[in-house]
Formats: structure tokens, C-alpha cells, sequence
């Protein structure tokens, strides 16, 4: 029989389980709470119903891009280098369908400066690669007087280099060549200054980026996690053991530096990473969710069904659009004509080619991402440094007239028409002084002229209707004063001031 003493003490303890256990049940609903709800699932109908462009990246209008790594060592050719230098014969690859006949220029060159392919590979760059002055501080302070508002590193390029501190490749910038975490440390300095920073993946090509034949070292299985598994069959498809490698590093390279941008180059779009796209996406805007902030994208989109229109960030490589896209859009360029990385031969475009190029991709809703190239020691060139500088210069006086703003009616008028699509930029002719771009903010709409009137008067045919203006200013104009002018139905006639506010195009402001 139990005494009714011992029955007192079992409900007393009832009681406090019971009373634990509803504690408990509170402190885990609230964790619960706590738990960003994971809204994304790996499919493009999930994804298009819960995503949408993020408005900071469209207010940014400017980033710079960085292709640093490995083949600036031989700063020869481009950064193509270590695919090209394996080029002895005629090839042909079939998922790109293209063919370059052989032996190519970096193949003779590297035969003749480096030696046979089999005892001297791209491998043996990696500990020349030293950056031993990179400072990531001095880079980030640059790219903020050039008036950029985010920065994406390569992370990832076709060669098989990480540049940062990756735990799924013994190839990367942490233990070997620099031996930094250059990623990090860009990220740290990038992020402290008020910098979004992204990064790129270039690494799906990574699967055919080399050629493989037995008197290379490219078939040696001691450097297959460099020169991927891949096989010497050229047309052997992307493996599964691949797409896990190239999803792990992925991953890995979300988790640990959270990028604001993600930035995928071609080849991703082949049918062969089919599963794997709609299931990256997923997984990045959750993490997204989980950060607490709105994540992008970049996609270069050559086949327009790998990343549906409004899944991703439609970016175009050296080329522009005609017109306007309602959807925010994306220029990358390199400030060299000729190359992405360092080069001896390196050939840059001018500040106010770039500068003309910024202000027609603004007009038409698109941001401009501008490559830089620095050398293998981790030094900016000289001349990349002072167009940046140029365009800073620049935007201190006309960054009103870009950044925040939206496009116009009508992106603009003059007689330079732009070609549209992918490497594209090399048809385009220099605008001229009848060339002019429009953009507003806040009430106001700002007519850029690429080029300085040379009978000190401009015509906008585009502001012939436009009704209640009050008045019109140069920005930059050292007397900032209204500038006298008269409409009809031709247009609006602008007096423009005797002297350049400053050395590329001019903008002018008009209120309401």
C-alpha cells in the first residue's frame, strides 16, 4: 500500500514534469520561431513565384570585377591561358562547338619559354604565383574613389585555383601560391568599408577546361582534382562525381563567405547541369533568408531556358542591349580590350569609352560590372588605377545623374545605335556629340550628352512635350546657375555653359 505521504511527493514531481516539460515547449516554439522558414524549393516554379530582384543591386548601377589567379604568372595571352597552352592540334569541343586549329600561340609559347607540357604543367605556375604585394586594403580603397558600390572577385575560374580557403580542394589560395585567404580578406576589407562584395564561380567548365593526352600532364591521376576526372574522350559528359565536386565547392563557398552576389559563368547552362541549376538557386536565397538579406544571382543565360527570366540576373559579356529591359539587367566588361587577367600586351579602353558605356547601360536599366586585371605579384597596373580614378573623378559630379535612378521614357537619342548580345562591344562605334542618355530620381530628369555641343547649344527632341519645367543646370557647373533655354515643338533648346564642368559626358539637370 502506498502511505499518502509518498502519494504527495509523486504529484509534487507530476507537477514539476509537467510544469518543465510546458517550459520546454515554449523555448522550443520559440526557437522555432527563430528559424528562417526555408521558402525556396529546388524547382523554377517555386523560384519564380517567391523571387524578385533585389532594388539595391539595381541602385548600385557600378561594380568592379576582379580576374586575378595562377595564369597571371605567364601573363600571356589571356586567362584562357592554361586551357590554351594544352592546344597542340586541331580541337574540337563539342558542347561549345567551336573549333581553334593548333598548335595555338600559348602552346608554342609556353613549349618555348617553360618547356615540355608533361614535366612543366599549368600545375607549376601555382607556386610561382606568390601576390607578395597584395594589400586587399589598398584594392577596396581604389575601388571606392573609382565610385563603385560592389566588388565580385573570382573565386572559382575554369583552371581548378580557388582563390580562397576552401575545404574541398587542396588547390586553393590559402595553401599554396600566396598562401592567403585572398576571398577573406577582400570580403573583410570590402565589407568593413561599406562595399557589397559577391563572388564568381567559373567552375563548371572546369570538367572539359583542359585537353588530356598522354604527353601531357593534364592525364595524370595525381592532379585529377585540378584538372578534373574528366577522361581524354572530348565529348564525355559531365559526370555525376563531377556535379557532387562542383555542388560541394559551390556550397562551401556560400556557407563560409555569404556573398551578397553570386555570379555563374557559362557552361552551368549546359543540359548536363540541368538538376543541378533550379537546386543552387534554391539553396542560395534560402541562405539568403537565413542572413537576413536579399541575395543575387548573375547568370550570363546563353540558352535562354537554363535560368528562366525572372529567376536570376540576366548579364551580358562585353555586349549591351539595344534598349530598355524592364528587368534589371548586367554589363561585364574588362577595362582591357584584349584580355581578363594581366597580359604584357595588355590593351585598355579609354575612361571615357567606359564612362559612355556606364551611362547607355544606365540608361536602358542595366549596372555595369568593370574587370579589373592585376599582376601576379598583387599589384593594380598603373594605367587600370588612373582610369578608375577617371571614373571616380567622374561620378563625383554626375553621380547623381546614375546612381538610384530609373530609366526614362525613352533611354535616350542620337545617331550611334548599339549591337545587342554577348561579345558584341567590338561592332559598336564611339558616341558622338548628338549622342545624349536619359535617366530621373526624385522628380527630376537628367539628359546626358556624351560629347561637349560644339556650337555651345543642344537640341532634346525627346523634350518637346514635356510640360512645367522649371528650370535647367549643368551638374558640375562652377557658377551653378540656370542655364538659359526655350521649347517649342521641336524640342528643348539648352544653352550650355562656355566651360566643362568636367573631361567626359556632361550632364544636364531638369527640375519641375
Amino acid at each position: 500500500m502506498i502511505h499518502k505521504k509518498h502519494l504527495l511527493i509523486i504529484a509534487l514531481i507530476l507537477l514539476l514534469v509537467i510544469s518543465c516539460g510546458t517550459k520546454n515547449d515554449k523555448k522550443n516554439s520559440q526557437a522555432l520561431a527563430n528559424v528562417p522558414e526555408k521558402i525556396y524549393e529546388p524547382n523554377w516554379e517555386s523560384i519564380k513565384r517567391n523571387y524578385k530582384d533585389p532594388a539595391w543591386f539595381n541602385n548600385a548601377k557600378f561594380g568592379i570585377f576582379i580576374h586575378w589567379g595562377a595564369y597571371s604568372v605567364p601573363a600571356y595571352g589571356s586567362e584562357w591561358y592554361p586551357r590554351n597552352m594544352y592546344m597542340d592540334t586541331a580541337t574540337f569541343t563539342a558542347q561549345l562547338n567551336f573549333q581553334k586549329k593548333g598548335p595555338s600561340k600559348e602552346n608554342k609559347h609556353h613549349i618555348k619559354e617553360w618547356g615540355d607540357l608533361k614535366k612543366f604543367g599549368y600545375k607549376d605556375f601555382i607556386p610561382m604565383f606568390k601576390g607578395e604585394k597584395f594589400n586587399a586594403a589598398e584594392w577596396i580603397d581604389l575601388f571606392k574613389k573609382s565610385g563603385a558600390k560592389y566588388v565580385v572577385p573570382v573565386a572559382d575560374h575554369h583552371d581548378g585555383f580557388a582563390m580562397y580557403k576552401s575545404n574541398t580542394t587542396r588547390w586553393n589560395s590559402a595553401n599554396m601560391g600566396p598562401k592567403r585567404d585572398v576571398l577573406g580578406e577582400l570580403f573583410k576589407e570590402g565589407r568593413s568599408k561599406g562595399m557589397i562584395m559577391g563572388a564568381s564561380s567559373h567552375y563548371a567548365f572546369n570538367w572539359s577546361f583542359y585537353n588530356k593526352k598522354d604527353h601531357f600532364d593534364t592525364t595524370d591521376p595525381k592532379y585529377a582534382d585540378l584538372y578534373s576526372p574528366k577522361g581524354k574522350d572530348l565529348k564525355e559528359p559531365v559526370s555525376e562525381e563531377f556535379k557532387k565536386i562542383w555542388w560541394n565547392r559551390t556550397v562551401d563557398l556560400i556557407d563560409n563567405y555569404q556573398p551578397d552576389i553570386l555570379w555563374f559563368d557559362f557552361y552551368l547552362d549546359i543540359p548536363d547541369y540541368e538538376d543541378m541549376r533550379p537546386k543552387i538557386a534554391a539553396y542560395y536565397y534560402n541562405k539568403g533568408i537565413e542572413w537576413g538579406k536579399e541575395v543575387v544571382i548573375n547568370d550570363k543565360n546563353f540558352d535562354h531556358d537554363a535560368f528562366p527570366e525572372g529567376t536570376v540576373i540576366y548579364d551580358l559579356e562585353r555586349g549591351k542591349l539595344p534598349g530598355i529591359r524592364k528587368l534589371p539587367w548586367q554589363t561585364d566588361t574588362s577595362i582591357g580590350k584584349n584580355s581578363w587577367s594581366h597580359v604584357t600586351n595588355w590593351e585598355s579602353k579609354t575612361a571615357n569609352q567606359l564612362i559612355d558605356d556606364l551611362v547607355d547601360i544606365v540608361s536602358k536599366n542595366g549596372n555595369l560590372l568593370l574587370n579589373v586585371g592585376p599582376k601576379s605579384d598583387g599589384t593594380i597596373p598603373e594605367d587600370q588605377a588612373e582610369i578608375l580614378l577617371e571614373i571616380g573623378d567622374w561620378l563625383k559630379i554626375n553621380g547623381e545623374a546614375i546612381y538610384d535612378t530609373k530609366y526614362w521614357d525613352t533611354f535616350g537619342e542620337g545617331p550611334t545605335e548599339v549591337k545587342k548580345g554577348h561579345h558584341s562591344e567590338g561592332d559598336n562605334k564611339d558616341f558622338t556629340g548628338q549622342d545624349m542618355r536619359f535617366t530621373q530620381k526624385d522628380g527630376k530628369i537628367y539628359a546626358i550628352l556624351l560629347g561637349w555641343p560644339k556650337d555651345g547649344k543642344i537640341s532634346i527632341k525627346s523634350f518637346a512635350s514635356l510640360k512645367n519645367i522649371k528650370s535647367i543646370k549643368m551638374l558640375g557647373d562652377k557658377n551653378n546657375s540656370d542655364l538659359k533655354w526655350s521649347q517649342d515643338n521641336s524640342g528643348v533648346h539648352v544653352n550650355i555653359p562656355s566651360e566643362k564642368p568636367c573631361n567626359h559626358a556632361y550632364t544636364l539637370e531638369v527640375s519641375f
